[in-house]
Order: structure tokens, then sequence, then C-alpha cells
């Protein structure tokens, strides 16, 4: 039984997963750097030292993978400044929880501030009985440890939460934490990996409010 949603942010509450893709060259050009093709695909859903451990393997050891990291973040703030496309159906997801009094959580890889000022640019953070963000966990995923954290703030163990993701190591995440994991993709369609590890996959916010007031998850 669902008693809590934990939902991710970027390509999944919000049609940023393209931005964030597109920073990385600018970012990397105002370090003097080139972009490597692959880059964006390894590093997303990544936070914090896993996020600096993916631009090593792509830079070398001896870079200075955290310069890299804040020039993202920096191009990242600058665009963000204006409110950011919303996915199709989260209104009437978050609105529908919130009239059955399912409480509601974010698991962000993005930073606190991040979150906070897209949710607020949308007045949507009042739905949400916790923000987490990478930046509070010491593993970001594929490591669960951010949705179990966010799952302890609900007051609700991982089997009666729902997670909502659209990367690969959401998907891990959420599965390796032991959640109903629902894959609703964005840039990256599922696998056979991701479809061994998922509950189910539902095409858009809107299937998945669909399910959930049919009972099917």
């Amino acid at each position: 039984m669902i008693n809590g949603v934990i939902f991710d942010m970027d390509g999944l509450m919000f049609d940023t997963e393209k931005m964030w893709a597109s920073f990385w060259e600018p970012a990397l050009a105002r370090l003097g750097l080139t972009y490597k093709e692959g880059l964006a695909e390894a590093a997303r859903g990544t936070a914090g030292e896993t996020t600096r451990e993916v631009v090593r393997k792509f830079y070398g050891p001896d870079c200075d993978a955290a310069a890299i990291v804040d020039s993202l973040h920096a191009v990242a703030d600058e665009a963000f400044e204006a409110p950011v496309p919303k996915k199709p159906g989260i209104d009437e997801l978050l609105a529908w929880l919130d009239e059955n009094h399912i409480p509601m959580a974010v698991a962000s890889s993005s930073r606190e501030r991040s979150i906070r000022h897209h949710l607020d640019n949308w007045g949507m953070t009042h739905y949400f009985k916790a923000i987490v963000s990478g930046q509070h966990v010491a593993r970001s995923k594929p490591d669960p440890e951010i949705f179990l954290l966010a799952a302890k703030k609900l007051g609700l163990p991982p089997e009666h939460c729902l997670v909502l993701e659209d990367s690969y190591n959401g998907i891990r995440a959420g599965a390796a934490g032991g959640f109903v994991t629902v894959m609703v993709p964005d840039l990256m369609q599922p696998d056979e990996e991701m479809r061994r590890l998922y509950t189910a996959e539902c095409a858009s916010l809107f299937e998945v409010l669909d399910k959930l007031k049919k009972g099917i998850l």
C-alpha cells in the first residue's frame, strides 16, 4: 500500500534535464576546457563526490573536479532565474495526493537552494513535508541513501513509499532501497536493466495519477 510519495525533481517534475546537459559545455569553457561526449549522460542523477568522480573519469584524476562542478552550478543558477517548464500532470498529481492526505517529499541530487527555488517559483513548496538534496547525504544516487532519508522524514518504511524517477541512477537507488519504484522516462528510455529493477513504467505523470486512482500502484 502506498502511504507516501517521493519525487525526483529534474526531468520528473520539471523539464530541466535537457538544460542541465547543455550547461556542461559553457561551464567547461569558462575553465578553458572542452566538453567530452558522454559526460552529461554519465553525470545525470548524481551529486557531490559522485559527480566529481564522474568528472575525474573524463578529465583525469588530477583535474580540479570541484571547480568544474562549481562552474556547472554557476551556469545553472544563471539559467534558472526564471521559472522552468513543468512536466505535464505534475499539478494534477500533487493536488490529488494532497486531497487524499498522502505525504510527499522531494529527493533530488540538485542543491537545496535550487530545489526550493524551482518549487517556490511555481508555488509548490507547501505540498512537501520534506525536501532532501544531494547536499544532505554522503552518497548520491545510485545509492539509496537520499530516498531512505526522505522516507525517514515522512515517517514511513520504504515498501510503503512510491519513488518517481526518470533517470537510471534514480531507478537503481529506488530499487536498492526497497521502494515501490516507477520510471517516468524523460531523456533516457528504459533498458533491460531498468525493466528488471522498476515496479512499473508510466509514460507520464498523468498515467501515474491514473494508476494511483485505480489502486494499481
